[in-house]
């Protein structure tokens, strides 16, 4: 079961207010946390895609956002676990089937708010890492403008608030793992 196996994750993560914050989530809103109708919040998963010396990281230019982001989207029913789901929206936002997450563990906890565009208020991230050489065929799907490798040390202005520090802490979550 999708939450279960989310709860056990969490769980298992050092405590943090964030972490806190999740669990709490979860344990009010349920199942329900875990579809985009279950209510105007819920628990997307998503996937940062590294080149496998870590040096450069794959992004898309998310069409509603207008920013450059890690790929990542909606829990949908045929999903196992919410690391099934980042890993299926990072192979469909890519279009690189083969990608693989590095592992099902947690490494990264982001809830933002959302504006303008957007159906639902807020997103609950579970964010999980995979690697691939930048040489393989990639494509943009119809939720992004474009799909591009960056330097981890260049990144485009185009980011959310506090994106480069998240990505910094899940580059080196990964390289360890």
């Amino acid at each position: 079961m999708p939450l279960d196996n989310l709860l056990t994750s969490l769980r298992e993560l050092p405590e943090s207010a964030t972490r806190d914050a999740y669990l709490r989530f979860l344990d009010s809103a349920g199942d329900a946390a875990l579809r985009r109708n279950g209510g105007p919040e819920h628990v997307t998963g998503s996937c940062f895609v590294f080149s496998p010396e870590f040096d450069h990281v794959l992004l898309c230019f998310h069409r509603k956002g207008q920013f450059w982001v890690q790929f990542g989207g909606h829990i949908e029913s045929k999903d196992a676990s919410v690391a099934e789901a980042a890993q299926r929206e990072a192979r469909e936002e890519s279009g690189n089937g083969e990608l693989v997450l590095l592992s099902p563990a947690i490494m990264d906890l982001d809830r933002h708010e959302l504006h303008a565009g957007f159906s639902c208020t807020a997103h609950w991230d579970v964010g999980f890492a995979a690697a691939i050489t930048p040489g393989v065929e990639i494509s943009v799907s119809d939720e992004s403008e474009d799909v591009r490798w960056f330097p981890i040390n260049e990144l485009p202005a185009q980011v959310p608030a506090g994106f480069c520090a998240r990505l910094e802490r899940v580059r080196r979550t990964a390289m360890s793992s």
